[in-house]
């Protein structure tokens, strides 16, 4: 068992909901539980490179927090102390002032440290772990695309955002007699897409898995038209392979144009795009979110008064347990092609444009 005193708090990455709900819970658990103190560090590790920005956490702050969406601790992708980036002399310098971050840490009090994050997050806290510092982490990503946990925190909630939104759509595609695509966020995985595409009654969906055509998507228009079925819904994960033909179009956050212009010119169909960005990154987290999130908070919080440093929690077969960092970092799990959900998407017509 370790002699914990004070505990530190940090969100960095993609803001996700239910971020504010495993704060509450690791508070909560900490102060009423473990008698802890507890110190909110803001903006990811900013809160210790500038070590004044850094605040004690009581209940006071977390009262209320379980429905809102973001993090009150702020959040940032920058904020890296291995490779800190600051101008010198009109010049960007990269510098490691991880040590100076211990030392902070220290000055606060915190004798061990939970970080809530992607996987950029938990390479950072392994290299801190490695130099000494307690660390436990929490995994965080609305993309479900951390291999060491079945379901990350704010998945759900995203994907009922994206699902009311392709809800939503049918409506104006079905009066208009339109192709519509609806672009989610997925850089890497599908897992967004292709569950709001089978919950929102989707067509055509468009994943990162699996490579597709312009030539399929538009046969597969016009074959919906022979039986009387003048609109087609579209979704799109934002991190799809483009067909070798469009690649040089590509723009930054703006596939789902260059797909929609390639298939209104070759299906000679009225093509419309919906983008819906960090929408889904955004609003009340849903019950599964809320209720995942403080289990989440409250097992990191119990693993470091065991002392379980150097580990991440993670949700394996409805259990959480701790996983070590190292087997949590660099391993994305995608969506299989063969797999179950796409079987089931096949067998009810669903076109994935391959």
């Amino acid at each position: 068992m370790s002699e914990i005193r004070c505990i530190g708090i940090s969100t960095g990455g993609g803001d996700a909901p239910g971020l504010n709900a495993v704060i509450r819970a690791a508070v909560k658990c900490a102060i009423l539980k473990h008698k802890w103190k507890v110190i909110g560090i803001p903006d990811g590790f900013d809160g210790l490179i500038w070590p004044e920005k850094s605040f004690e956490l009581t209940l006071k702050h977390v009262s209320g927090i379980l429905p809102r969406g973001g993090t009150i601790l702020g959040t940032t992708n920058r904020g890296n102390p291995f490779q800190y980036k600051t101008i010198e002399n009109g010049q960007e310098v990269v510098r490691d002032i991880s040590q100076e971050v211990i030392g902070n840490a220290r000055k606060l009090g915190i004798d061990a440290i939970i970080t809530i994050g992607g996987d950029g997050s938990h390479k950072i806290a392994l290299e801190m772990f490695h130099k000494g510092v307690n660390i436990v982490g929490v995994p965080k990503t609305i993309d479900n695309d951390l291999s060491a946990t079945d379901v990350t925190f704010g998945f759900d909630t995203a994907l009922t955002t994206a699902t009311d939104a392709v809800d939503k759509i049918h409506t104006t595609a079905e009066s208009h007699h339109r192709v519509m695509l609806v672009e989610v966020m997925g850089r890497d995985a599908g897992w967004i897409a292709l569950e709001a595409g089978i919950a929102g009654g989707a067509h055509i969906i468009l994943i990162p898995e699996i490579p597709f055509t312009i030539n399929r998507i538009c046969r597969y228009i016009a074959q919906r038209e022979t039986y009387n079925k003048n609109f087609t819904i579209i979704v799109v994960a934002e991190g799809v392979e483009l067909p070798p033909e469009l690649k040089e179009n590509r723009r930054s956050g703006a596939v789902s144009n260059v797909l929609g212009n390639a298939i209104s010119v070759q299906s000679g169909k009225e093509v419309r795009v919906s983008v819906l960005g960090h929408i889904q990154r955004g609003g009340s987290p849903t019950a599964y979110d809320r209720i995942l999130s403080t289990r989440f908070g409250v097992a990191a919080v119990d693993l470091v008064a065991a002392g379980g440093f150097g580990k991440t929690v993670c949700l394996r077969n409805n259990r959480i347990e701790p996983v070590d960092i190292a087997e949590t970092i660099g391993r994305m799990k995608g969506v299989d092609p063969h797999g179950e959900l796409v079987s089931t998407a096949r067998s009810i017509g669903i076109c994935f444009g391959d």
